[in-house]
């Protein structure tokens, strides 16, 4: 199926960290399906690029050639299986000195045939957005957002909460990997992925206010950057886009 539209996708150091640990990749295959794709990386200099980069790789190259789904449960099945592949491979890593602790989350958005599979471990964000709505489809899986799912904070506790950044769950931080995801009904949706270092230095009002206009697929992800940056850029950001051309 060919699906009408355009993806780019953009990383940035920010304006505290000395290096990136965030990957980012937007690409279609010989069957015409989508893939979007963000992981923000874990462990100590080097490590978390390492691992960011690793999953970013490995699902390329078997996306890019991969059969073709006639199902959602194949595409499910394919997804869940290099990931646990991948998971394996970064856990292997992180029991050795220098890779001690190595991990990534991923935020994971597919386009295939007549729906929208999405994938999540970790806190980067998948939404879907328009005009009027900017609507997050992933929940993250933070020890905050535990606290807060269970009555034990309110809920604007949690962005200056001491341990807001401590995740419950990520791709090879254990032996077996526990994905969240859910299919939605391909409608022409608009698709944003993104690391916390975009969604924790600028509100879902700005982000929706900047993906609303007509500018450039490129130009909204440079200001979407130089807005978190302007507000603090306290850690990398990673932003992929897909915009539909609907009828």
């Amino acid at each position: 199926m060919n699906h009408k539209g355009r993806f780019a996708n953009k990383i940035d150091v920010g304006k505290v960290r000395l290096t990136s640990d965030d990957s980012a990749l937007s690409t279609i295959n010989s069957n015409g399906d989508i893939l979007l794709c963000v992981c923000d990386g874990m462990g100590g200099y080097k490590s978390g690029d390492f691992a960011s980069k690793i999953v970013i790789d490995e699902l390329k190259d078997a996306f890019i050639n991969c059969g073709k789904f006639y199902t959602k449960f194949q595409a499910i099945r394919f997804f869940s299986k290099h990931l646990k592949q991948i998971n394996k491979k970064i856990f292997r890593y992180a029991q050795e000195k220098d890779f001690k602790d190595m991990g990534t989350t991923i935020a994971l958005a597919a386009i295939i045939n007549n729906f929208i599979l999405v994938i999540n471990a970790g806190d980067s964000r998948c939404y879907f957005y328009d005009k009027d709505s900017l609507e997050v489809k992933t929940e993250d899986q933070t020890y905050v957002n535990y606290l807060y799912k269970t009555g034990k904070i309110k809920k604007e506790e949690m962005e200056t909460h001491p341990k807001r950044h401590v995740l419950t769950n990520a791709v090879g931080i254990f032996p077996f990997l526990n994905i969240d995801y859910e299919t939605y009904k391909y409608k022409g949706q608009n698709i944003l992925l993104c690391s916390d270092g975009l969604y924790n230095n600028l509100s879902e009002l700005d982000i929706k206010s900047v993906l609303s206009t007509n500018e450039l697929i490129n130009t909204k992800i440079d200001t979407l950057i130089k807005c978190a940056n302007d507000n603090g850029g306290s850690d990398n950001i990673a932003i992929v886009l897909w915009e539909s051309d609907r009828d």
